[in-house]
């Protein structure tokens, strides 16, 4: 690996986790860091520290597209002034806080460091297996210890909100197929071809 990271960074990065933290944890509650963007979010936060290629490369297959999307969806809704995809509608609630909402600004910061160390370090391709892994032990605990109506990682439904016209159990069985099908895989292969 090519690149040292300095050592301000980490610091940074684990300083704003130490106020994010608490403030999600009483906001949204402790089943909020089981979406995925916050389980890359602490994953970063150790990348920092210990330079792992494996662990950067999982976050990459596992949720760079995503947050490249929420990014697209969130600034497309700021310059229109009007929802594109409503993946970051919750930036745009004048009943949450500034606070809160600018906490959430992570997604802007998160693909761009991923990005850096990947140009850096390259991608591990063993990543997608691993993310994959990870992805069905979160995904089974999110259905059946969180409240449908949060619905995290779109266990319950797409979108905000649960869906009721597949029935429950088929829907989840779709979902822990759909992200290594439809997201890692084309991430995978998309990473390999670009950073190897």
């Amino acid at each position: 690996m090519s690149v040292t990271i300095p050592l301000w960074l980490p610091i940074a990065y684990t300083l704003f986790l130490l106020i994010l933290i608490p403030v999600y944890w009483k906001h949204y509650g402790p089943a909020n860091f089981l979406w995925f963007s916050d389980i890359s979010l602490f994953a970063v936060g150790i990348v920092l520290w210990t330079e792992s290629q494996l662990l950067i490369s999982m976050v990459a297959v596992g949720v760079l597209a995503l947050e490249i999307f929420w990014n697209v969806d969130y600034f497309g809704s700021l310059i229109l002034r009007k929802p594109l995809f409503g993946l970051s509608f919750y930036m745009f609630d004048s009943s949450k806080s500034l606070f809160l909402r600018g906490l959430s600004l992570f997604h802007v910061a998160l693909p761009a460091i991923v990005i850096w160390l990947l140009l850096e370090w390259g991608y591990d391709t063993k990543a997608i297996y691993l993310q994959t892994l990870l992805t069905w032990l979160v995904l089974p605990i999110v259905y059946l210890y969180t409240d449908p109506e949060e619905n995290i990682n779109w266990v319950f439904g797409p979108g905000s909100k649960p869906q009721h016209k597949v029935p429950r159990r088929l829907y989840f069985w779709m979902m822990m197929l759909f992200y290594p099908l439809i997201v890692f895989l084309p991430s995978h292969l998309i990473l390999k071809w670009l950073f190897n």
